[in-house]
């Protein structure tokens, strides 16, 4: 169940008053409004396994000064921010992020924290759609991290590790600076984990692996970053 704390800017505070308004024409089905592109079928033999990106990041070399919590009211910081040379990595649970575009899957009544924006926008100047778009949140710039001091910033390629599946996005949005271990709607539903924003999530296992300046446009491409994502990955495990 996700419990991250909200930071409600005064705009997302008007919109939480709405409360449990009717959903637009538009919004009846996840992922109004987008193009939903396709799963790859099958397993391309040439891309890195998840056994293989998990070796690669056995070790820390701690980035992060000090390290985050995995929910508000979790009372240690465990996970620390590992840096590499060509990307930083963090292991945590898996919150739900349902946050964005008001769709059947995510909007006030499915997810009572739903924030109608994210941090980062579509090429047409629209919140991203969590429904669809596989992404993963990153903690807001604190004195913890700053993502952005590691070459990362919205549409950064990241793979994310679930067991024995791997599965490519981007980052999409930013979330409370203590917190870390969040992902939208569509990377749980993915990597086969429940993707219900109140109830869903995983309590562990999770690793994200974000390239650094692996930025790709337009953001909501999931076909580019699963394209990128397969390249930079084989790179990561020496292929």
């Amino acid at each position: 169940m996700r419990t991250r704390m909200l930071a409600l800017t005064s705009a997302a505070c008007g919109a939480a008053l709405l409360g449990a308004a009717a959903l637009p024409a538009s919004a009846t089905g996840q992922g109004a409004g987008f193009s939903q592109e396709p799963e790859v079928a099958g397993v391309d033999a040439t891309e890195a396994t998840a056994a293989e990106l998990l070796a690669e990041v056995r070790g820390c070399a701690r980035i992060s000064k000090g390290a985050y919590r995995t929910d508000s009211g979790s009372p240690r910081r465990t996970v620390p921010v590992c840096d590499t040379t060509d990307a930083v990595f963090w292991k945590a649970d898996m919150d739900i992020d349902c946050d964005g575009r008001r769709t059947r899957a995510c909007n006030r009544k499915t997810d009572p924290y739903f924030l109608p924006e994210t941090a980062f926008q579509s090429s047409r100047g629209e919140p991203l759609d969590s429904a669809v778009l596989p992404h993963v949140v990153v903690p807001g710039p604190g004195k913890v991290w700053d993502y952005r001091k590691s070459g990362l910033t919205g549409g950064s390629v990241v793979a994310v590790v679930y067991r024995d599946r791997v599965r490519y996005g981007v980052i999409g949005d930013t979330g409370p600076t203590g917190i870390i271990g969040e992902a939208s709607y569509a990377m749980a539903k993915a990597l086969g984990i429940d993707p219900d924003p109140s109830t869903g999530g995983a309590e562990s296992g999770v690793t994200y692996i974000a390239f650094k300046n692996s930025r790709i446009s337009p953001i909501e491409s999931h076909a580019r970053a699963r394209s990128r994502g397969a390249a930079l990955a084989r790179e990561f495990v020496g292929r």
